[in-house]
């Protein structure tokens, strides 16, 4: 886990959460382009050493396949739920509204081209 002064983690994260330690550059490597892409595009800092770690138990699990991936990626975003909840409900019980985010009903920007 990255020292409080050389992070700008600023959510609820850590205390969901348990990060690994290692370069997280080479874990993102690592991983299947179609999981670095959804881990590019999460809302938050996923963490790529985790998601590493998560690829090799799910690869064990389904083999190097789409079906794999995929999986992973549903489990992604499950996770990111979670942690949106959990911030949102945060912000709410300090500032007694809704996150700006979840009171205009809009979903997270992904790599969509915006028209």
């Amino acid at each position: 886990m990255p020292k409080a002064e050389t992070s700008n983690e600023r959510t609820l994260r850590h205390d969901m959460w348990r990060r690994y330690t290692g370069d997280d550059w080479q874990a993102f490597d690592q991983l299947p382009s179609l999981v670095r892409q959804r881990v590019a595009e999460h809302a938050y800092d996923a963490w790529s050493v985790n998601v590493l770690i998560l690829w090799k138990h799910y690869k064990r699990t389904y083999g190097n396949t789409l079906r794999g991936q995929r999986a992973l990626i549903r489990y992604l975003d499950y996770c990111e739920r979670l942690e949106r909840e959990a911030f949102a409900t945060h912000y709410a019980d300090q500032y007694g509204t809704l996150l700006p985010h979840d009171a205009a009903h809009v979903s997270i920007l992904r790599g969509q081209a915006v028209t």
